[in-house]
């Protein structure tokens, strides 16, 4: 039964394969009577498009690699303009003193040397009148009278020396003259605090900015690697030691200090012993400002000095005056009070930056003989500069 089974089943498989080729043929001869060409052009047309498809995808794999080579051009670009961008800004932050100095004497430009342009400009020939407007715009900036009426004698001297005619040639010799006259009286306008120890005692009035000049010196010391110790000797002015100790803390330095109303020259006594057994590199003494009463300064003053004589006669001595740039003339007598009651060996000269009074910079190193030691061109922590007289004067005639 099994056998029969499998031999008719064999039997109807084979039967249904002639059935199908059957089929096939009959198809075949149809297609044969259609013509070969309704057989090849679908053919034909397939191979086209595939040789399309093919092409397009090699057309975008070229495009994607060409934007991926573009990216990365672009990407590189980004970076350069990542990396460089932060250098013109640092730039930026961190101009030097020449260009601070050039900034904090714009209004003494305005004051003085744009108006000496402006009577040169109208002059065709050099004489007594343009010498004495050119006076006038000295004086104005505060120079001085004096220092003026010297500048323009050597000025007419040197004018007839060399036979000068030309009024556009007055502003260089001018400058030049002033830069002869500064050196002639003060040969360096260095700070004493070499070899150390050293001891500065910082005296002016009140209101000048001697608690913030004594805080931006500490600062720039200990930034150049110095030990720093402060002496708070203003013991008579209202929060003056609370304000040095701000000044202290912000400019990471220690300092010395006693109740209010003590005797300074306790405090700076304090001072010195405890600079010695810390070994610090440089002590500032602060003093108090008052000038009602020329004889009580002057014996402060000199108790205070004799101590520093006794106590510390091994150490570099500089007492450097701090003066107010915006008080012009003013400045000018407070100095020569100091001048008579200590031996002033330098000034501070506060806020030049936000006054047309610049010329007294001139009056101060030729008519006193003070040399200027420091500028404050800002205000800024760091904006309390040493003093350059060829930059000043450079940055006075830009």
């Amino acid at each position: 039964m099994l056998k029969w089974f499998r031999r008719n089943k064999k039997d109807k498989n084979k039967e249904n394969r002639e059935i199908e080729e059957s089929k096939a043929l009959k198809e075949k001869e149809e297609q044969l009577e259609d013509g070969k060409e309704a057989e090849l052009k679908p053919v034909s047309f397939a191979r086209a498009e595939e040789k399309e498809v093919v092409v397009e995808k090699e057309e975008v794999i070229e495009k994607e690699a060409v934007v991926k080579e573009e990216e990365e051009i672009i990407e590189e670009v980004v970076e350069d303009k990542v990396v460089e961008e932060p250098k013109e800004e640092g730039k930026k932050k961190k101009p030097n003193f020449f260009n601070k100095l050039l900034q904090g004497l714009t209004k003494t430009r305005k004051e003085m040397t744009n108006k000496i342009d402006s009577i040169l400009s109208v002059y065709k020939k050099i004489d007594d009148e343009l010498f004495d407007d050119l006076e006038e715009a000295l004086v104005t900036a505060d120079v001085g009278v004096s220092t003026t009426m010297e500048l323009i004698d050597r000025l007419k001297e040197r004018v007839k020396a060399e036979k000068t005619s030309d009024p556009n040639e007055i502003k260089n010799l001018l400058k030049d003259e002033i830069k002869i006259m500064m050196r002639e009286t003060i040969e360096d306008n260095k700070l004493n605090i070499e070899p150390t120890p050293a001891v500065i005692l910082v005296v002016g009035v009140n209101g000048v900015g001697k608690t913030t000049t004594i805080g931006k010196l500490a600062y720039n010391f200990k930034k150049d690697g110095k030990k720093v110790l402060m002496a708070a000797g203003d013991t008579f002015r209202a929060a003056a030691i609370e304000q040095l100790e701000e000044w202290s803390n912000r400019a990471g330095v220690d300092i010395i200090a006693h109740k209010e109303g003590a005797d300074p020259a306790a405090v700076i006594y304090d001072g010195i012993h405890a600079a010695k057994s810390r070994k610090a590199d440089i002590l500032i003494c602060d003093t108090a400002g008052r000038l009602h009463n020329k004889s009580n300064l002057m014996n402060e003053l000199n108790k205070i000095f004799r101590v520093v004589e006794r106590e510390y006669p091994e150490a570099t001595k500089e007492v450097l005056l701090v003066l107010d740039a915006t008080t012009g003339q003013n400045a000018i007598s407070q100095a020569k009070v100091f001048k008579e009651v200590a031996n002033i060996t330098g000034v501070a000269l506060t806020k030049l930056d936000g006054t047309a009074k610049g010329g007294v910079v001139i009056a101060l190193q030729s008519e006193l003989g003070l040399p200027i030691k420091l500028v404050g061109v800002g205000e800024g922590i760091d904006d309390l500069q040493p003093f350059n007289m060829d930059d000043f004067v450079e940055a006075l005639f830009e």
